[in-house]
């Protein structure tokens, strides 16, 4: 098969070249001017060489057709910080130069603009390019049937800025003939082949394998990943022994459980001192004239481990008996007139700043559920108990994608798990804020299950 000559592998070193022109231009016009008069060449590659250096290990360049957007933020973010730091063992060295701190700090700040802008540009740009102009695709085939293999065709159709251009699927069993599947392969010049292992044996597997690589043709195979509960699977070798683990869990490593604990920290003594310190007396006045009781609801609830703590928040109900029983339904009788709005404001979620202080709960996480919920759905509802390997959230995943608030059919329960699986598996900073900023939306436009 002759492959068509493409002009995609040209995009990574042109990305280097762009990013490296950056790094030099500002180096000899920022630094060697305000700095350093005399800036020498092996300057230059020592820095520039701690840029490509930073870039392999943070896969800075590693940035496909199906990478997200928050991927690539996540990428730029960490690439400049390092950088950054780069930057100062590089003064460090090369004391002589007496590159001043809040120097360097501003040539970073311009590496991070305009490497920031290139980035972001070339990202949306082939985006706009395959999806209008039908550029830089890959034509795809998949061979089996499973949902995973359904999931994928609907992706390649309705993503069409990702660039595949799906041809054909060979669901049927009796289409699965080798010989039909190379000659279709060979005359549509297909370039990516997704194989379904649920379909296929291991002598078809090798023989797709030996044509795709005789042929130049790339061939990934599609798992039934509902055998294992998870979309996360981790390929690792123990020697020379392959394993596949079920998920990687970020926030077990203990950098991402450092600044996930400094982001709640900060975020809890904001809200506690700008907002709860004048909120509070406030709302107890208004609790307390339209019904006997405290100002507090305290509830006991499972977080992290399975461990119990008291949550609390504004009481938005008459004192009854099935508090820690019932959970609020539409037009609950038990509300009061301010309990209304409080829950459609979730102003009386307020008080949980207070758990997240004392490290009960985080900002975002899965939301807490009564005892009560957790003995029932722990025997009913699949992969339940994972929510609790993390600390619960005032806000989370599932609360900001419509699942929150009472369980009125099996669906939603379900549908809050997968979401809050998702957010443990894919933790990062960045989707801690787009949460919050998220949920700050919804509660200022209000929300149907807000009751």
């Amino acid at each position: 098969m002759k492959k068509i000559k493409r002009f995609s592998g040209l995009i990574t070193p042109l990305s280097y070249l762009i990013d490296l022109s950056f790094v030099i231009f500002f180096m000899h016009h920022y630094i060697t001017l305000t700095l350093y008069k005399t800036f020498h060449f092996n300057h230059i590659a020592i820095i520039s060489f701690f840029w490509v250096l930073i870039s392999v290990f943070n896969g800075f360049y590693q940035i496909y057709r199906y990478t997200s957007f928050e991927k690539v933020i996540r990428l730029i973010f960490n690439q400049l910080v390092f950088f950054t730091l780069s930057l100062y063992a590089f003064s460090g060295i090369f004391t002589e130069m007496e590159m001043k701190p809040i120097k360097i700090l501003e040539y970073a700040l311009f590496i991070f603009i305009f490497v920031t802008s290139a980035k972001i540009l070339t990202f949306f740009s082939l985006k706009k390019f395959r999806s209008y102009f039908g550029g830089n695709y890959r034509k795809t085939i998949v061979i089996g049937h499973c949902t995973e293999s359904t999931n994928l065709e609907k992706y390649f159709k309705l993503n069409k800025d990702a660039g595949y251009l799906h041809k054909h699927s060979f669901n049927d069993p009796s289409q699965i003939i080798l010989s039909k599947i190379f000659s279709y392969i060979s005359e549509h010049e297909i370039d990516e082949v997704y194989c379904s292992l649920k379909n296929v044996d291991n002598s078809m597997v090798k023989s797709l394998i030996d044509f795709c690589d005789n042929n130049l043709i790339t061939i990934k195979f599609i798992p039934e990943s509902t055998k294992f509960y998870s979309k996360k699977l981790i390929f690792e070798n123990y020697d020379t022994i392959p394993i596949l683990s079920l998920r990687k869990v970020p926030l077990k490593d203990n950098i991402n459980k450092f600044f996930k604990r400094l982001f709640d920290i900060i975020i809890s003594l904001i809200v506690i001192i700008l907002i709860l310190s004048w909120l509070t007396p406030i709302l107890a006045l208004l609790i307390k004239s339209q019904s006997k009781g405290p100002v507090f609801f305290r509830q006991i609830r499972n977080g992290i481990n399975y461990k119990e703590f008291y949550c609390y928040k504004f009481r938005s109900m008459v004192v009854n008996n099935d508090a820690d029983k019932t959970q609020a339904t539409r037009h609950d009788v038990r509300v009061t007139p301010l309990g209304k709005l409080l829950r459609k404001s979730s102003l009386d979620e307020m008080p949980q700043f207070i758990n997240v202080l004392f490290g009960e709960m985080s900002v975002v996480g899965p939301r807490p559920h009564m005892t009560e919920e957790n003995n029932k759905y722990n025997n009913t509802v699949q992969k339940y108990m994972l929510r609790h390997v993390i600390k619960p959230g005032i806000t989370g995943y599932a609360q900001v994608n419509g699942f929150r608030g009472e369980v009125e059919n099996e669906s939603d329960i379900i549908n809050r798990v997968k979401c809050d699986i998702y957010y443990l598996e894919n933790w990062s900073l960045l989707l801690d804020v787009k949460i919050m900023f998220k949920t700050i939306i919804n509660s200022i436009a209000g929300e149907d299950k807000a009751y």
